[in-house]
Parts: C-alpha cells; sequence; structure tokens
C-alpha cells in the first residue's frame, strides 16, 4: 500500500473521529459521517479496521456511554433518562442495559458508587489509576466498587487522547 494511501486513511480515521466527538448525541451513521467527510462508508470502515482499536459504531457507542458516565457523577439532578437522551440515546432501557454491560451497573448504582470515588479521590487527592486503601479507617473497599474505579480511570485516560470534550460544541 502506497504511503499517501496509509496517510488519507489515518486523516479519515482521525477526522471521523473529531465527527464523533463533536457530534455523538445525534443519531450518527456510518453512511453520514463517510457523507460529511466526502468519502465512502467502506473507506471509513477500512480507516477504522487499520487504525482503530474498534469499529466505527463501538466508537460512537463508547463514546455515548463515557460521557454518560460523567453526566451521571457530575450532574446528581439530571434523571437517568434524560442523561441517555442527552447522549444520543432513544430509549432509556436500552441505554440502562448498554450502560449495565460496559460498567457493570446499573446508571443509579454507578452514579452512588461513582460520586462516593470522585469524593474520595478529592479528599485524599489521589491521582487516577491509584486507590485509596487505607484511607478511610474501617472501611471495606467491595469488588464492585474497585471495579468502578478502574473502569472510570480507563474512560478519563482513554478520553483525554480523544481531543477536545464534545460538550463545548453545537
Amino acid at each position: 500500500m502506497r504511503a499517501s494511501t496509509i496517510e488519507q486513511r489515518r486523516r479519515l480515521y482521525l477526522m471521523a473521529r473529531v465527527v464523533i466527538a463533536r457530534h455523538y448525541r445525534r443519531p450518527l451513521t456510518l453512511d453520514e459521517v463517510a457523507r460529511a467527510l466526502s468519502s465512502s462508508p467502506r473507506q471509513v470502515s477500512r480507516a477504522y479496521a487499520q487504525f482503530g482499536e474498534s469499529s466505527f459504531r463501538e466508537d460512537l457507542h463508547t463514546r455515548r456511554l463515557r460521557v454518560a458516565a460523567q453526566l451521571l457523577i457530575e450532574q446528581p439532578t439530571i434523571a437517568v433518562r434524560d442523561v441517555a437522551r442527552l447522549v444520543g440515546f432513544r430509549q432509556a432501557p436500552h441505554f440502562a442495559k448498554a450502560f449495565r454491560r460496559r460498567y457493570g451497573l446499573s446508571p443509579d448504582a454507578f452514579r452512588r458508587e461513582g460520586r462516593v470515588y470522585a469524593r474520595g479521590a478529592c479528599a485524599a487527592r489521589i491521582a487516577p489509576g491509584q486507590t485509596n486503601a487505607g484511607s478511610a479507617p474501617g472501611r471495606v473497599q467491595t469488588h464492585r466498587r474497585a471495579a468502578v474505579r478502574r473502569r472510570l480511570d480507563s474512560d478519563i485516560e482513554a478520553q483525554s487522547h480523544v481531543g477536545p470534550d464534545a460538550h463545548s460544541f453545537d
């Protein structure tokens, strides 16, 4: 494969990621993104296969769930069904099922566990990836809470590599 083809695919992949980051709230399809980038759906799929760790659909889905997790923790007054709509899910039950599959907790339980983690990390001034074992005497950390922490930390780290948060767009 020519170097120019590889560079064009890499650029197409990066541009598709930017479109997802900016417009994840909308009902995006591979065809619409390809059209917006003056390309074909097949070329966008090839770019994802060559440079991405997931498919276009998985990338969009992951982005939506990451933003939903962030909203659940940072905006406790927003109802779960509204969070689902804000991040691009049309049906709250579908969102809850997808969320549970990714994080191992329902959105409500995640909100509770994530807020506890966020408060603990802020109070103890812990960097992502570290634990606060021993910071709360007599408090036993459950496997679920540790799993939520690991998932949050990996999502925060992954989001920092994607680019600017999409909340500033539209």
